[in-house]
């Protein structure tokens, strides 16, 4: 625990045997509950994890929001905070304490990790991502004033604002509905700078034209759906 606040971790994977547990390793010992969420892997993905003590759960519908879904679903019912890492090493899980710190505090509801801000490895975001990522930021800040320059899935959230969210999508635009959620509710958010590396093996979203099409199309097709629903005034 950290300053009594319980803290789970959700790591959504498919196919990281060989990056799923450098992750577990350097997430610090403070961290109450690790959950993989499997999503079909076919390598030894789930061994590994429960080597190293994280619990696993399995998600058979393809798609990064269903993993996500499918971990939150086992997280423990005494939760303060969650966060969310992916599997494939890029982010700094022993930097999560910059993410989960400011909630703990009673500063934030929901702080995003954000590599526009922060040391991104050379030739770790493909240049389709970094111009996603600016035209969806960009109109967030256009629609809502929302205050986000990234779309990173490094984050953590406040386990009662995420309940109270709904989360619903099941694929590419889990991490905007998120984002977009946060804003309408009225949370406080804030990003710190995050480093980025090169990921252990290949994306399964930018790594593939469709899978960055797909993305793309679902995270437009996400702001659209939101578009007329104003922020609260504060």
């Amino acid at each position: 625990m950290l300053k009594d606040k319980f803290i789970s971790v959700v790591i959504p994977a498919l196919n990281e045997e060989n990056a799923i547990g450098d992750v577990i390793r350097d997430l610090p010992m403070w961290i109450d509950q690790i959950i993989v969420s499997d999503n079909g892997s076919n390598d030894n993905t789930a061994a590994v994890a429960e080597q190293l003590g994280a619990q696993v759960v399995f998600e058979l519908e393809p798609g990064y929001g269903s993993a996500c879904l499918k971990g939150l679903s086992a997280v423990d019912q005494r939760v303060d905070v969650i966060a969310f890492i992916d599997g494939d090493y890029s982010d700094f899980p022993e930097d999560i304490h910059k993410i989960v710190d400011p909630i703990v505090a009673g500063e934030a509801d929901f702080v995003l990790a954000s590599r526009a801000k922060g040391l991104v490895q050379k030739g770790a975001l493909t240049p389709a991502q970094k111009f996603g990522n600016w035209l969806a930021t960009w109109l967030m800040r256009r629609i809502w004033a929302a205050p986000y320059s990234d779309l990173g899935p490094f984050r953590a959230i406040d386990a009662a604002l995420l309940e109270r969210l709904a989360m619903e999508d099941r694929n590419y635009g889990w991490t905007i509905e998120m984002q977009i959620k946060a804003v309408l509710a009225g949370a406080r958010i804030l990003e710190v700078p995050a480093r980025y590396r090169q990921r252990i093996g290949v994306s399964k979203i930018s790594g593939t034209i469709s899978g960055s099409v797909k993305a793309g199309y679902k995270i437009l097709h996400t702001i659209w759906k939101y578009r007329k629903l104003e922020r609260p005034q504060m």
